[in-house]
């Protein structure tokens, strides 16, 4: 089974964006679109003849506007969230273990929440997807959208560190320039989860003091509308 398999990255905000194709069928999904890069993916995607199948959101983003629904209304792909989001928009409400298939491909849903109540990952061979729940040395902050730490670190620890080590982990951000991890290495040394107790974690992400995503109050609207607002 061949497959293509795409990442992108959108500087302003630091997002990955993620297009999976199968190529003998043609058919594609992709991961986290934002809106300022819509004419990168459909380029890539009709350069490569693909047929894409659907738009799949780890969570309701607070730094960018999805592309969603632009790609839907020139491609005609389903748009699935999970249905913790309030996404009423998305054609497809995701729950715990539901899969998406596009050629000989499976991709399988996570429930991973914490950042936001929400919040997924998706599993496709030994690749997780794991949006804002996880990141590269670090993990999504939880002071907003029905985020808790608490909860971020059972997912963490219960849902992604029991997979085999050797599974990628593949961010919806980085703001450091790496692509990629694996749970053997976040385990071992990513800052606020190597050999912390939950207590601890939840003292950790309690105390960070961030400001606000600069997008956030037009973003988490726009994208409970699945990105309709700005076309």
């Amino acid at each position: 089974m061949t497959t293509n398999f795409k990442q992108f990255f959108d500087p302003e905000s630091s997002t990955y964006t993620y297009v999976i194709a199968d190529i003998d069928s043609k058919e594609a999904i992709i991961i986290d679109p934002v809106l300022e890069n819509v004419d990168d993916y459909l380029s890539f995607i009709k350069t490569n003849t693909y047929h894409l199948l659907y738009v799949l959101e780890t969570h309701v983003h607070a730094d960018h506007i999805t592309g969603a629904a632009v790609i839907q209304k020139d491609t005609g792909a389903v748009t699935a969230v999970s249905e913790l989001c309030g996404a009423l928009c998305a054609d497809q409400q995701i729950n715990e273990g539901d899969t998406f298939k596009f050629g000989q491909e499976t991709i399988t849903t996570i429930a991973t929440p914490g950042h936001t109540h929400g919040s997924v990952s998706y599993l496709w061979r030994d690749h997780i997807f794991t949006g804002d729940a996880l990141l590269i040395g670090g993990c999504g902050r939880t002071d907003f959208q029905a985020g808790d730490a608490g909860t971020l670190y059972d997912s963490i620890t219960q849902k992604i560190f029991t997979l085999p080590d050797e599974t990628l982990i593949y961010p919806g951000h980085d703001y450091n320039g790496k692509f990629v991890s694996s749970v053997a290495q976040e385990k071992k040394t990513n800052p606020r989860l190597a050999g912390k107790t939950r207590a601890e974690f939840i003292e950790i992400m309690n105390n960070l003091n961030l400001p606000n995503p600069k997008q956030m109050d037009i973003a988490v609207p726009a994208n409970k509308l699945c990105g309709r607002a700005a076309i």
